[in-house]
């Protein structure tokens, strides 16, 4: 991993690199379309007004810091646009943006993300089961922050892990509301002082379901607020490709040691749970083709009725003729079945599922 600057023009795409400089000048002169997804974590022009104390009296260490600051919501707005109309130009046509902010900015940048052409697939609530208090005590505890999905485009195929998402929520779907606690204790990286190294932090476990959710080992992700390096962190150990632009050096530093220490999983830690859909689909008449069963065997259903294969894939049964799927939903008097769960055949005196005939074609379509 290294930290560069990128010539103007370069073809090149500098993967797992942090490059110095401006992010819109730097995406400018980054290949067009050679991005798959963006994460984003832009300045929330915050709009602070003097120091905020505790009850104690002691300071808050708030985002004051000059990369936050705007002179007008008119200088914040061109800004979201500019580096919203370039990261837009990286994406292929398949790629999607994701972007945090907080009710400060979030909105604004809803209204120019869909002014620049992106489609809007999601808003995401980002719970905090940890939230700073409120310490003035004249608003409501801020306990959480907006995310925004967006495809590049309406209609576009973008990539979403449905299936995985739904495995980390033990086996039900995902909901766009995400209880995660904010960085604290390890996880919270220090400088030299030993002070925090970044007021805005992410936790991992956020760019986890990110990156698992709507990217794929070996995708391209792009983040043009680096800071410390969250997303790459993240990226790097799952198995993506990153590219990190961040103009403060204290930062890149930061993030430079951070991800030399990560170390990506490999092989079966790396593959996910995907959908039937996106399966390789196979032919009930390969089974029979490839002699996993033969013409004229028998096939049970779960009452008991009886149907026998044919040469060409079909089924017969007493009443009743056609595909697996038509057959049994005759049989059942349904409008539709699936017949790869429904038919069972004989082995050794077990009645087994013709599903598992069709999961060893499917693996050997995978090696």
């Amino acid at each position: 991993m290294t930290v560069t600057k990128v010539a103007q023009g370069a073809a090149m795409l500098p993967l797992d690199t942090i490059i110095a400089g401006d992010c819109i000048e730097v995406m400018q002169n980054l290949p067009e379309g050679s991005v798959d997804l963006i994460f984003a974590d832009p300045p929330y022009n915050l709009q602070l007004r003097g120091d905020l104390h505790r009850p104690d009296n002691s300071k808050v260490d708030a985002v004051d810091d000059a990369w936050d600051q705007f002179d007008s919501f008119r200088a914040y707005d061109q800004f979201t646009r500019d580096w919203l109309a370039a990261a837009r130009r990286l994406l292929r046509p398949g790629g999607a943006i994701w972007v945090i902010g907080s009710y400060h900015n979030i909105f604004r940048v809803g209204t120019a993300l869909q002014d620049a052409g992106f489609w809007i697939l999601n808003d995401v609530i980002w719970r905090k089961s940890n939230p700073m208090p409120n310490f003035r005590g004249k608003r409501l505890t801020n306990a959480h922050e907006t995310m925004i999905w967006a495809s590049k485009s309406e209609g576009a195929k973008y990539t979403f892990n449905y299936e995985a998402l739904k495995e980390l929520n033990e086996g039900l779907q995902m909901r766009s509301d995400w209880v995660l606690p904010i960085c604290s204790g390890h996880e919270r990286l220090k400088d030299a002082k030993g002070e925090k190294a970044h007021p805005t932090q992410k936790p991992e476990a956020l760019l986890h379901r990110v990156l698992v959710g709507s990217t794929n080992p070996g995708d391209v992700v792009l983040d043009p607020f680096f800071g410390t390096g969250t997303t790459g962190a993240v990226a790097k150990l799952l198995g993506r490709r990153y590219i990190g632009i961040e103009r403060e050096e204290s930062y890149r530093r930061v993030a430079e040691k951070r991800l030399r220490e990560i170390r990506p999983l490999e092989g079966a830690a790396l593959q996910t749970s995907v959908s039937k859909r996106a399966q390789p689909r196979v032919a009930f008449g390969q089974l029979v083709e490839r002699g996993l069963l033969r013409p004229g065997e028998v096939l049970v259903n779960p009452r008991g009725q009886a149907a026998k294969v044919r040469v060409d894939g079909s089924l017969v049964s007493a009443e009743h003729r056609g595909s697996i799927h038509q057959v049994g939903a005759a049989l059942e008097g349904a409008p539709s079945c699936n017949g790869w769960t429904y038919w069972q055949f004989r082995r050794d005196g077990q009645l087994i599922p013709i599903d598992m005939l069709r999961q060893q074609i499917r693996a050997e379509m995978s090696d």
